[in-house]
């Protein structure tokens, strides 16, 4: 019975692969991280940008740490494939510098020119409006315990309460484009940090009108606020249950809640996709920064696959 499951999910993550070979822009981001790439005049010669890219998002798409990572090179033969090491004479990348090319996208802030990058390409494609924006935060847990190095909790992630629950760790601002449902900002705070504080940062300045759920309330009127942007908020849980549909009023108000909610649904889409397509549930590292630039990276990545379809038939 093992063996059947593994072999259908090597053929899920064959088909996968392959679609994404397809997508990628593998082409222009080695150019975009090529200049900061070591050149390699001492020691053994670094691996090409591009099999250290291939790896990068591999671990991003499978939820592997840089040792799982390393392991998963020597064991699965579809890995080594995908990042053009299948030659049986080729070395494999270990652990650190796997690490090595993720601190580099760090250091330069690679991730978030590889989110703008992509979506250059999908918008030129007509895959990506900029009428409207859809804002949404999403809780990502991160590790409670004390059993660690320090001896202490990561100092930057912070405990949130979402309806009788607490979480720990930090939270995912998104800003989505209204018609498509791609999403063109990305912010990382603490998870204690309320959405309406983050919700004009998300704007890209374009549009004209801002979608939000009823956490967004007040968006309009914080110093932040964008001019020509009309917010359009879901009104709060309680004065729409006391709404009477018999009332001609209120019936249009509860009509125009649910054109409002068919809208924001979109918001729901990329980070349905990063936590049950990618695994994403936890963040991977310590502090906000790190765990921002991987966030850069899914979110990247998330908009190429909710968009496969459209590429695929445009190259077909």
């Amino acid at each position: 019975m093992k063996q059947a499951d593994l072999g259908l999910n090597l053929s899920r993550k064959r088909e996968f692969l392959e679609q994404m070979e397809r997508v990628v822009p593998w082409a222009a981001l080695g150019e975009l991280i090529t200049p900061y790439a070591p050149e390699g005049r001492r020691g053994r010669p670094p691996f090409a940008v591009e099999t250290m890219l291939r790896i990068h998002f591999m671990q991003q798409w499978f939820t592997l740490s840089d040792p799982a990572m390393e392991e998963a090179l020597h064991d699965v033969p579809l890995f080594r494939e995908f990042a053009g090491l299948d030659s049986w004479q080729a070395r494999l990348p270990d652990e650190t510098t796997i690490l090595r090319f993720r601190h580099l996208l760090e250091r330069h802030k690679l991730a978030e020119q590889i989110l703008a990058m992509v979506n250059e390409l999908l918008r030129d494609k007509g895959l990506m409006l900029r009428a409207g924006t859809v804002v949404d935060a999403t809780l990502i847990s991160a590790p409670s315990s004390t059993k660690n190095a320090s001896g202490e909790r990561d100092p930057e992630m912070h405990q949130s309460k979402k309806g009788n629950q607490w979480y720990f760790g930090m939270k995912a601002h998104i800003g989505v484009d209204a018609e498509s449902g791609l999403v063109h900002t990305v912010r990382g705070t603490s998870g204690n940090v309320n959405d309406v504080v983050e919700a004009n940062s998300l704007l890209h300045g374009e549009e004209s009108d801002a979608f939000g759920d009823a956490g967004y309330q007040g968006a309009h009127k914080r110093a932040n606020a964008r001019k020509g942007v009309r917010w359009h908020i879901a009104m709060r849980p309680g004065k729409r249950a006391a709404l009477d549909p018999e009332r001609k009023v209120d019936a249009l108000v509860e009509q125009l809640e649910r054109l409002k909610a068919g809208i924001r649904a979109k918001v729901e889409h990329p980070f349905r996709v990063i936590k049950r397509q990618f695994g994403h549930v936890k963040v991977r590292y310590r502090g906000l920064k790190k765990n921002t630039a991987q966030l850069f990276t899914l979110f990247a990545l998330s908009n190429l696959w909710m968009v496969r379809g459209k590429l695929l038939g445009s190259q077909a």
